[in-house]
């Protein structure tokens, strides 16, 4: 069976342009218009592995992805770093001054509001992906609709880029992970980052002992996110990434962690490809 890749957004999306350039080649995907239809994609083999944005460099982590991540014991098995380029775009022929709304993703609306705030008179609508976005109004032929997305879906959906580079920060960088039912095929010498879930004591000093252990053992700790157990009021889940260079501290850390923590999962081992 061919591999299929999972990507939340159809085609002309920022995850496609991200499973074309991490896998290297042209991938068949299945279109999904939410995470959670991604994920069932790969539960139920649909798929084989999935692309899943987890954090953006303005707008922040995206922690309902690493619970859903999770929740459903799948496997963190790669990254994949991309530039986001924010566009808004119409059908041909239209200004600026003929918009009434503008439609994307809620993240990419996030990441241009700067640009937003000079028109006032535009309604801001979210929607489920920035490139179905830009084919709707294509596929219908909406006036008055703009769409903020990429540059590939602009071309793919025959819009005209109204404004390009509308997000409020240049380097504006999108972290995806690549995810999968069974765990990372690499060797222990390829693998320098972990993502990790623990469950702490409600008690003075505990975190500050496993961030203690983390720096003993020589890891990085690039991001640390806290959610609330909803089962258990005042209780909290920590999800945090590390780096490391040897593999043989990181393993002891993992075991010191996992006699500390209250409950210790981890979410995947993989190789840091961060630019």
């Amino acid at each position: 069976m061919a591999a299929k890749i999972a990507i939340q957004g159809i085609k002309g999306s920022f995850h496609h342009q991200v499973a074309q350039e991490y896998f290297e080649k042209e991938v068949e995907v299945d279109e999904c218009l939410s995470f959670e239809e991604l994920i069932a994609s790969l539960l139920t083999e649909k798929s084989t592995q999935a692309v899943m944005a987890i954090e953006n460099s303005i707008a922040g982590p995206i922690i309902p992805n690493y619970a859903l991540i999770d929740k459903n014991n799948l496997h963190i098995i790669g990254e994949h770093y991309l530039d986001i380029h924010q566009n808004l775009m119409a059908l041909n022929g239209q200004k600026i001054e003929d918009i009434e709304e503008v439609h994307s993703h809620p993240m990419a609306l996030l990441q241009c509001m700067e640009f937003l705030k000079q028109y006032p008179h535009i309604k801001i609508v979210e929607d489920k992906d920035t490139a179905e976005t830009a084919r709707r109004i294509h596929e219908k032929q909406l006036k008055g609709i703009a769409a903020i997305a990429s540059k590939v879906a602009a071309e793919m959906y025959d819009l005209e880029i109204l404004a390009p580079e509308i997000q409020t920060i240049n380097n504006n960088m999108t972290r995806f992970v690549i995810i999968s039912k069974t765990q990372s095929l690499l060797s222990t010498d390829e693998i320098n980052r972990a993502s990790l879930k623990f469950e702490l004591d409600h008690k003075r000093g505990s975190l500050a002992a496993v961030l203690n252990v983390m720096s003993d053992c020589k890891l990085n700790l690039t991001k640390i996110q806290s959610l609330p157990k909803i089962e258990t009021p005042w209780k909290y889940s920590f999800f945090v990434d590390v780096t490391f260079e040897k593999y043989e501290d990181y393993a002891k850390a993992k075991a010191l962690i996992d006699i500390m923590a209250e409950y210790f999962k981890v979410l995947g081992e993989y190789k840091n490809t961060k630019p």
